[in-house]
């Protein structure tokens, strides 16, 4: 189908820009800029994965200052931020560093929105005073999905009340192994209120399972996002990625073997929803929806 203008709320960088790299420049920022949208990327949220505080008070600026001077403000409207605010467990915490995984408060969330440029922040529905930050998150603008967790759907129902809104890529970021009734996956999936990102590049989900949870949620509370790191464009090999020594195999698929658990992907937002209309089960209006009208909804709200 022709491209309507996809919409990515989860980059994690592009062809050898990494946004959470202590040591991005704003040449880097515009150069993965420049890449994404001639690969037919719309608009964007440059994504920080979990580190020190450090970090986002160093690489937020160079991002804003970036988009801002370069008149890409309209298609990089924020950074999400993935973390650091999930669980440390094995398995719930994915390629993050657990040592920087931070208990979530008012005040961290004041710290790190020093900028105002945080548009989404995941949150561990199950992290200690989830709800407090939440609803700070929300006063202050920032939306708020919740993922990287081990909640249960007590929490993932308080989280809601407290205003989250979304799910970070449902049925990822979770132990490969999980309780078979009580999981963050079917938690997520239970609470109408919250939207679903899920990752169609063909390897974080199969066609199978994104069947089931789109016609769970339904098309209307479903956005597809990319999860791309650094290593997308990159020859297949073995590349230190997102903290991580990763393979990415001839197939595409970004991991770590060690750890056992994927490192974001390599896939852009364009063939994500390429690999979601080969499974010919949604209309090009449908799948329009899931990858640039319910995305641009949440961008323009507040």
């Amino acid at each position: 189908m022709k491209n309507p203008g996809w919409i990515d709320l989860q980059v994690n960088g592009h062809n050898g820009v990494d946004f959470s790299n202590p040591e991005l420049t704003e040449d880097m920022v515009i150069k993965a800029c420049e890449e994404l949208f001639a690969a037919g990327t719309d608009i964007f949220l440059p994504t920080i994965i979990t580190g020190p505080m450090e970090l986002y008070r160093r690489n937020i600026p160079i991002i804003k200052k970036a988009v801002e001077s370069h008149g890409f403000a309209d298609k990089v409207p924020g950074v999400h931020l993935e973390g650091p605010f999930i669980s440390n467990t094995p398995g719930a915490v994915g390629a993050h560093n657990p040592a920087w995984v931070q208990i979530p408060s008012k005040e961290a969330v004041d710290q790190l929105n020093a900028d105002g440029f945080i548009k989404i922040i995941t949150i561990g529905a199950d992290a200690q005073n989830a709800p407090e930050a939440i609803a700070r998150a929300r006063e202050v603008g920032i939306h708020v999905s919740v993922g990287h967790h081990m909640a249960n759907y007590e929490q993932v129902k308080a989280a809601a009340d407290a205003g989250a809104e979304l799910l970070t890529h449902l049925g990822n970021g979770c132990p490969n192994l999980i309780d078979r009734h009580n999981n963050p996956v079917w938690a997520g999936l239970a609470e109408e209120r919250l939207t679903a990102m899920c990752i169609s590049d063909g390897h974080h989900l199969p066609g199978d399972l994104l069947k089931v949870f789109i016609r769970t949620k339904g098309v209307d509370k479903m956005i597809i996002t990319s999860d791309q790191a650094e290593a997308t464009g990159f020859k297949p090999g073995r590349y230190f990625v997102l903290g991580n020594d990763a393979v990415l195999e001839p197939n595409g698929k970004l991991h770590n073997p060690v750890k056992k658990c994927l490192v974001g992907s390599a896939s852009t937002i364009g063939m994500c929803m390429d690999f979601l209309e080969s499974l010919n089960i949604w209309s090009e209006e449908e799948l329009t929806k899931m990858g640039r009208t319910n995305a641009l909804a949440l961008l323009n709200s507040k």
